[in-house]
């Protein structure tokens, strides 16, 4: 972590939002990220069995961004855990714990640097695999949806120019809500609400550019000033100039806009489904509740501009 311990890191995280709101994220050479979240499970009596599925660590490379600490801890009960990657590539714990009185706790730290706004290349296999371009139980299309693609796309359905269509005829049809949907909703029944969340806009966004014919993930991850998980998309188009590779372009529909750098990507799938922060099983009679908390700080390590509009 170029000399700078994981302590001083975050005694300075304090100071992170002051860089962020005074320069222009986008111009800086160098980024380094703190990310600090935790999820605190609370049981109305003692369980068992406790085997907990967490999704919540960058992984090593995404484009420019690149993860270069990570720690899980266990609190509440003795936890054992095991790292794995995903059919995605995402960095998967399992923590296994065998008996928990009263609650469990996981604490996640990780640091991300970022060097410029390299893009995110994939093998031109991707723009062709069908998880990237078939329907799921959330992404799922009705002729209603069909018919707004269709006509928000314009004539050329297709491409980067489509995919911007499409981020902003999602904006314009799900005002952000807070609470009109949930978890399970799909992105059929979020376009009837016309209303909902992060996790809804990147649903619809997707369904609709599947049924294009665009290929397109679910992004997990954060971005800074929201203090919560967010969700967002990537179409994935072909590279410009190699045949062998595929670009991995990425929208926003729930701010209608292209993420910049003060996004930090954890982790890519089909759909929420696939990336849950957190999942997982226990035995027992008794119920549960989740409780989460996250930070992500950022510092300048290599040149900015001031941010435009910034002053003394």
């Amino acid at each position: 972590m170029n000399h700078e311990t994981l302590q001083e890191l975050l005694l300075n995280a304090s100071d992170a939002s002051l860089d962020s709101a005074a320069i222009d994220l986008d111009s800086a050479n160098g980024l380094r990220f703190v990310l600090q979240q935790s999820f605190r499970y609370q049981y109305a009596g003692p369980v068992a069995t406790v085997d907990q599925r967490l999704v919540v660590v960058p992984p090593p490379r995404h484009g420019a961004q690149r993860r270069t600490f990570h720690r899980l801890s266990v609190s509440g009960a003795d936890g054992i855990a095991t790292w794995s990657r995903d059919a995605f590539a995402n960095s998967v714990a399992r923590v296994e714990v065998a008996a928990v009185a009263e609650s469990v706790a996981f604490q996640v730290v990780a640091v991300i640097e970022r060097s410029g706004r390299g893009p995110v290349l994939l093998p031109a296999a991707a723009l062709t695999d069908p998880r990237y371009l078939g329907a799921t139980r959330l992404t799922d299309s009705n002729e209603a949806m069909v018919n707004a693609a269709y006509d928000g796309a314009g004539a050329q359905p297709h491409g980067v120019e489509a995919a911007e269509r499409i981020c902003a005829l999602v904006h314009d049809a799900l005002p952000y809500r807070k609470g009109a949907t949930a978890v399970g909703t799909t992105a059929a029944d979020a376009f009837r609400i016309g209303a909902g969340v992060c996790q809804d806009h990147a649903h619809l966004m997707l369904a609709m550019c599947r049924t294009l014919g665009i290929p397109a993930r679910y992004v997990s991850g954060h971005m800074l000033g929201e203090g919560a998980t967010h969700a967002w998309v990537e179409v994935i188009v072909p590279h410009p100039k190699r045949a062998d590779r595929a670009v991995a372009a990425p929208f926003d529909p729930c701010h209608g806009r292209q993420p910049d750098a003060s996004y930090i990507t954890v982790a890519v799938g089909r759909d929420y489904a696939d990336v849950a922060p957190t999942s997982g099983t226990y035995q027992g009679k008794f119920a549960n509740h989740l409780t989460s908390d996250t930070r992500l700080s950022v510092r300048v390590v290599e040149g900015a501009r001031p941010s435009v509009g910034a002053g003394g």
